[in-house]
C-alpha cells in the first residue's frame, strides 16, 4: 500500500465517524494532495467500530512528554551540531523535524484528558511514539558518525595513501548524509500525517504537566513502626508458624490469603524476621514465584539458603535434588513462597517431598490472591487478610503524606487527605502511593485536583491495575517516566540491583545531563525517587541490597510499556524496543532469532535467563546490530566466543558477556565508539584484553574482576578518560621481552575512578616514581582498594617498600587491603587513613610490627593474617593521640588474627585503659598463633 493512499483511508476513517458532526472534513479530503512516496510503514488503520478503551492510555501522552525531550536534547547535542554545520540542506530538515515534534508536544495535557472519551487516540499515541523512536534513532546515528570521523581524524597523517582514503571517506559521507535525509523526509512524512490527524481530533494546546515535589529514598524494608492494623495478623500467623510441632508429620502448609495490594507480603515478612520464628527454625528460604513456578529455582534457592554459597549448575536434575535433600535433612525448616498463582498437583507434589525432607515442624507459607489455590496447596490453615481498618488507613496516609504528621496541616487539606483514602479503600499499597505523591504538598489546589481526577473512575476490569496507581504515575516528572515504564521488560519478582539499572537507563539515554552531577548520579536520584513513591521496595530478608516491584506496580509499567517493552518473545512486534527473556526450557540463542527479528529497531535485549546456550559465532542477527543494550551475562557460561560483527553494533552502550569461556575479545569490539559499560567479571578464561581498548572513549565502566588469567592491560588507559568503574588493573611485567601493556602510572590518568579498584603484580613496578604517577592520593572516590603482589622467593624487598611509600590513597578510602607485600615494615599513611572502616594485612611475612591503627575512629573490621615476623603486639598498636577522650579501637566490632606463627604476648594498654580498648568489639578470631600465651586485652 502505498503512503498516500494509507493516509487517505486514515481520513476517511476519521470522516465517516465524525461526518455529521464535522461535514467540512470531506472537503478537505476531497482537495488532498497526492504525494508518491516510498513504502513507508503508515499510520494504523482505525476501526470504524469504537473500540474499548486501553487502560493505559490516559496516561500513555506523560510518558511521551519524557521522550520528547529527550529527542530535543539530542537534537542540539554538540555530536549533532557540528554534524550539521555547513550542511543546509539537512540542517533544515532537522529544524523541520522539531518543529513537527514541537506541535504536536504542546497537546499531549489535553490529549491525556481526551483518551477517556475519545478511542481514536490509541492508535495516534503508538504511532507518534513509534516517529519519536524512529527520530532519535536518526540523531544517534548522525552522532555516531561523527565521533567515528573525529576518531578516524585523531588518527590520520599526511601520507599519499592517507589523502586517498581521504577522498573515498568524503564519498561515503556524501552518501551517508544523504541516506539521512531521506530518512529524516520519511519522519517527516509521518509526523505530517499525525499533525493533520491531531487536529481531527480537535487536540487543544494544554498547560504543562504538574509535577510534585521529589522525596528522598529512606529505607524501605518492612519494619512493624511502618505497618499499621496488622498486629492481630501477625500473631495469628507466628501462632500458626510456632505450633508446627505438634502436628506431627502432617503436611504444614499455611495460606495468607488476600487481594493485590492489600498486604499478604509485609505481613509475611513481619513474620518470617521476628525472632521468634527466628528461633524456632533452623533455617528460613524465602521466594517470589509471581506467575511462574519454576521449581528448579524454588530448590537452588534452598541450597543457597542452606549452604550460604551459590548453587553449582547442575546438567542432571536428579543431581540437583540430591544436593537439595541434603541440605534440608535433619533441618527444621520455614520456606516461604510469595505470590503463587500456581495450582497444579505436580507443585503441590513438590511441596510435599520438600517437608518429608525437612524434620518435624518443618512448615512452608504460601501468600497468594486466591483461594483455589490455598485448596489447591492442601493448606492446613488459611489466613485471610481483610481490608484495613478506617482509623489505620489514615494513620498510614498521615506517615506518608506529611512531612511531620498532620496536625499543623492545612484544615482544608486534611479534609480532602480523608476523602482521598476513603478512595483507597482500605488497600495499603494504594494508601502509600497517594501519600507518596502527595508528601509534603501544600498547595491546596493540587489535592483538589488529585481528589477529583477522572482515573479514580476507571474500572479494573480486564487489569490488575489499581486507579491510584495510575495516578501515581500521570504525577511522576517527565524524566522518570521512561525509567519506570523500563522496568516493564523484567518479570515479577524480579530483583532489581540498583547500579545495574541506572547503567541500563544510561544506555538508553532516559537520564538528563546534570553540570553538577555525573550520569550515574542523576539515575541514583531517579532510583530513590521511584522508592520513595513505593513503586520500588527494598527486600527485608537476608538479601537487603536488592529491590523488587509489587506485582501491580509491575502491571502499571508493562501498561505505560505497552507494545514497546515486552518479557515474553511472543508478544513481540514491529514496534518493540525493549526486551527480555526468562526462560527455563530448553532452546538456543538461534532458536529465538526469529522471534527476535519480528521487530525492526530492537534497543535492548536482556537474557536474564537461559537453559542451554549457542551464540551466534558467526553474525550478529540484523536486528541484535541496533542494540544499545546486549546483556548475556547470566548465560555467559556457554558463550566460548563473540562473533567479529560485534563490532558493527555501533549504537551499542552496554554490553554484558560475564562469565564467558572465550579467551579473547575480538579486535572489533573497540569500534563501539559509543561504549559505556563492558562487563567481563569472572570470564576465567580471558588472558589479554583487545590492544586499541583506548578507542572507547565514552568507557565508563569496565568490570574485569575474577579474570584470573589477565596478564596485563592493554595501553594507552591512561585515554579513558571517562572512565569511572575499573575493578582491576593488572602491572605489566617489564622484564619479559614480549610485555607491551601499560604501566601504572596509567592509573594517574583516570581522573575520576571510583568504587573498588584491585591492583595486581605491584612487584613489577619499574621505580618508586611510577608509583608516584599513580596519584592514588588524588582518587578520592575509591572506596575499596586491594594492593596485591606476588608471593617473592627472594626474601625482602626495599624497594617494595619505596613503592608501597607512593601508593599512599586519599584519606576518604573505606576498606583497604595488603597482600604479599615484601617490605619490613608497612608506611605512616596506614594508620592516617581516618576514614577506613576495614583493613587486611595479609601474608606480609617480613613486616615485624604492625602499624598504629587504634586511633582510627571508624574501623570496624580488622583481620591480619599470615604475618610471620611479629612477636609483640605493643602500645604502638593502640596508636598516640592527643585526644584524651578517643578510645583505641573505640569502633572496632570484628577482629581476626591467624597464622601469626611467631606471635607471644599481645599487652594491655595499661590498667587504667583496659576496659575502654575494644570497647564495641563483638567478634574475635585467633587462629593458629601458637605460640601466643597470656590474657588477651578483650
Amino acid at each position: 500500500m502505498t503512503r498516500a493512499c494509507a493516509t487517505d483511508i486514515l481520513l476517511f476513517n476519521f470522516i465517516t465517524v465524525r461526518i455529521f458532526l464535522q461535514p467540512e472534513l470531506a472537503l478537505l479530503f476531497a482537495k488532498k494532495k497526492k504525494k508518491k512516496k516510498k513504502n513507508l510503514p503508515s499510520f494504523p488503520l482505525i476501526s470504524l467500530i469504537p473500540k474499548k478503551k486501553n487502560m493505559a492510555d490516559q496516561v500513555g501522552l506523560a510518558f511521551l512528554s519524557a521522550s520528547l525531550n529527550v529527542l530535543f536534547d539530542r537534537m542540539a547535542s554538540r555530536e549533532v551540531l557540528h554534524f550539521m554545520m555547513g550542511r543546509k540542506p539537512t540542517e533544515a530538515l532537522l529544524r523541520n523535524l522539531k518543529n513537527a515534534i514541537q506541535s504536536v508536544k504542546f497537546v499531549l495535557e489535553d490529549a491525556e484528558e481526551k483518551q477517556l472519551t475519545d478511542s481514536f487516540v490509541k492508535d495516534w499515541v503508538d504511532e507518534l511514539k513509534d516517529v519519536i523512536y524512529d527520530a532519535e534513532d536518526i540523531l544517534d546515528e548522525i552522532a555516531t558518525e561523527a565521533l567515528q570521523r573525529k576518531l578516524q581524524d585523531a588518527e590520520s597523517s599526511t601520507t599519499a595513501l592517507d589523502k586517498v582514503r581521504d577522498r573515498f571517506s568524503r564519498t561515503f559521507l556524501d552518501t551517508f548524509v544523504n541516506e539521512v535525509e531521506t530518512k529524516i523526509e520519511e519522519v517527516l512524512d509521518r509526523l505530517d500525517d499525525l499533525v493533520k490527524a491531531k487536529d481531527f481530533m480537535g487536540l487543544q494546546v494544554g498547560v504543562g504537566e504538574k509535577q510534585y515535589p521529589e522525596r528522598l529514598s529512606t529505607n524501605s524494608c518492612v519494619l512493624e513502626s511502618d505497618t499499621f492494623g496488622r498486629d492481630e495478623d501477625k500473631e495469628e500467623v507466628i501462632d500458626i508458624l510456632l505450633s508446627s510441632d505438634v502436628r506431627g508429620n502432617e503436611m504444614c502448609v499455611i495460606a495468607i490469603v488476600g487481594m493485590g495490594g492489600i498486604g499478604k507480603t509485609t505481613l509475611a515478612q513481619l513474620a518470617y524476621n521476628d525472632s521468634r520464628v527466628e528461633q524456632h527454625f533452623n533455617l528460613k528460604i524465602w521466594f517470589c514465584v509471581s506467575e511462574e513456578f519454576a521449581m528448579p529455582m524454588v530448590e537452588k534457592s534452598i541450597i543457597e539458603a542452606a549452604t550460604s554459597s551459590p548453587c553449582p549448575e547442575f546438567k542432571n536434575p536428579e543431581q540437583l535434588r540430591v544436593i537439595l535433600k541434603k541440605s534440608l535433612t535433619g533441618k527444621k525448616f520455614l520456606l516461604v513462597l510469595d505470590d503463587v498463582w500456581s495450582e497444579k498437583p505436580i507443585h503441590r507434589e513438590f511441596l510435599g517431598q520438600l517437608l518429608r525432607y525437612g524434620a518435624r515442624g518443618s512448615t512452608i507459607l504460601v501468600t497468594t490472591r486466591n483461594d483455589s489455590v490455598s485448596l489447591a496447596m492442601h493448606a492446613i490453615a488459611t489466613h485471610h487478610l481483610k481490608l484495613l481498618p478506617k482509623d489505620d488507613c489514615w494513620s498510614l496516609f498521615e506517615k506518608h503524606a506529611f512531612r511531620n504528621g498532620s496536625s499543623n496541616a492545612d484544615p482544608k487539606i486534611k479534609k480532602i487527605g480523608t476523602q482521598i483514602v476513603e478512595k483507597c479503600k482500605g488497600l495499603p499499597l494504594a494508601i502509600k502511593a497517594i501519600g507518596d505523591l502527595l508528601w509534603s504538598e501544600s498547595n491546596v489546589e493540587r489535592w483538589t485536583n488529585i481528589l477529583k481526577s477522572n482515573l479514580w473512575d476507571l474500572p479494573m476490569e480486564g487489569t490488575y491495575i489499581l486507579p491510584v496507581l495510575r495516578l501515581s504515575y500521570k504525577y511522576l516528572p517527565s524524566y522518570l517516566k521512561r525509567c519506570f515504564a523500563y522496568c516493564s521488560i523484567f518479570p515479577k519478582g524480579h530483583i532489581f540491583k540498583k547500579d545495574q539499572l541506572v547503567l541500563l537507563w544510561m544506555a538508553e539515554g532516559f537520564l538528563q545531563q546534570s553540570k553538577i552531577l555525573t550520569t550515574e548520579e542523576v539515575g541514583n536520584r531517579c532510583f530513590d525517587a521511584l522508592v520513595s513513591r513505593s513503586l520500588f521496595q527494598q527486600l527485608s530478608h537476608e538479601t537487603k541490597s536488592g529491590f523488587v516491584m509489587h506485582d501491580l506496580v509491575n502491571d502499571l509499567a508493562k501498561s505505560m510499556a505497552g507494545q514497546f517493552g515486552t518479557d515474553s518473545l511472543k508478544k513481540i512486534v514491529k514496534m518493540t524496543r525493549y526486551v527480555s527473556y526468562f526462560d527455563e526450557s530448553l532452546g538456543t540463542l538461534r532458536d529465538i532469532e526469529a522471534d527476535l527479528l519480528k521487530a525492526k529497531q530492537l534497543r535492548t535485549f536482556l537474557a536474564l535467563r537461559f537453559p542451554r546456550v549457542e551464540c551466534w559465532e558467526n553474525k550478529m542477527p540484523r536486528t541484535i546490530l541496533c542494540l544499545r543494550v546486549l546483556s548475556l551475562g547470566s548465560i555467559g557460561y556457554g558463550i566460548t566466543t563473540l562473533p567479529d560483527s560485534i563490532g558493527e553494533m555501533k549504537y551499542l552502550r552496554y554490553l554484558d558477556v560475564s562469565s564467558a569461556k572465550f579467551n579473547r575479545l575480538p579486535d572489533s569490539i573497540c569500534n563501539l565508539c559509543n561504549l559505556q559499560t563492558l562487563k567481563l567479571s569472572c570470564c576465567r578464561n580471558l588472558d589479554r584484553l583487545p590492544r586499541d581498548m583506548w578507542k572507547l572513549i565514552n568507557l565508563r565502566h569496565l568490570e574485569i574482576d575474577a579474570t584470573d588469567k589477565l596478564k596485563e592491560m592493554p595501553i594507552k588507559m591512561g585515554r579513558l578518560n571517562c572512565l569511572q568503574t575499573l575493578t582491576k588493573f593488572v602491572v605489566s611485567d617489564s622484564k619479559h621481552d614480549n610485555a607491551i601493556g601499560a604501566s601504572i602510572g596509567e592509573l594517574g590518568k583516570l581522573k575520576n575512578l571510583r568504587g573498588i579498584l584491585l591492583i595486581q603484580e605491584l612487584q613489577s613496578v619499574r621505580s618508586v616514581d611510577e608509583a608516584l604517577d599513580a596519584s592514588l592520593k588524588d582518587k578520592g572516590y575509591l572506596e575499596k582498594l586491594v594492593l596485591k603482589y606476588k608471593p617473592d622467593p627472594l626474601g625482602i624487598s626495599e624497594s617494595q617498600r619505596g613503592v608501597l611509600e607512593n601508593l599512599q590513597p586519599h584519606e576518604n578510602l573505606k576498606s583497604l587491603t595488603i597482600d604479599y607485600y615484601s617490605g619490613e615494615g608497612f608506611p605512616d599513611w596506614i594508620g592516617r587513613l581516618t576514614s577506613l572502616s576495614e583493613l587486611n594485612l595479609f601474608n606480609c611475612k617480613y613486616c615485624s610490627a604492625l602499624p598504629p591503627l587504634g586511633q582510627l575512629p571508624f574501623l570496624e573490621k580488622l583481620w591480619i593474617s599470615g604475618l610471620h615476623r611479629v612477636v609483640n603486639v605493643g602500645p604502638e598498636f593502640y596508636g598516640n593521640s592527643s585526644n584524651s577522650s578517643m578510645k583505641p579501637f573505640g569502633s572496632l566490632k570484628f577482629l581476626r588474627l591467624e597464622n601469626m606463627l611467631n606471635l607471644e604476648n599481645w599487652f594491655h594498654l595499661g590498667a587504667e585503659n583496659e576496659v575502654e580498648t575494644f570497647s564495641q568489639l563483638e567478634d574475635l578470631y585467633i587462629r593458629n598463633c601458637p605460640k601466643l600465651r597470656g590474657r588477651l586485652p578483650v
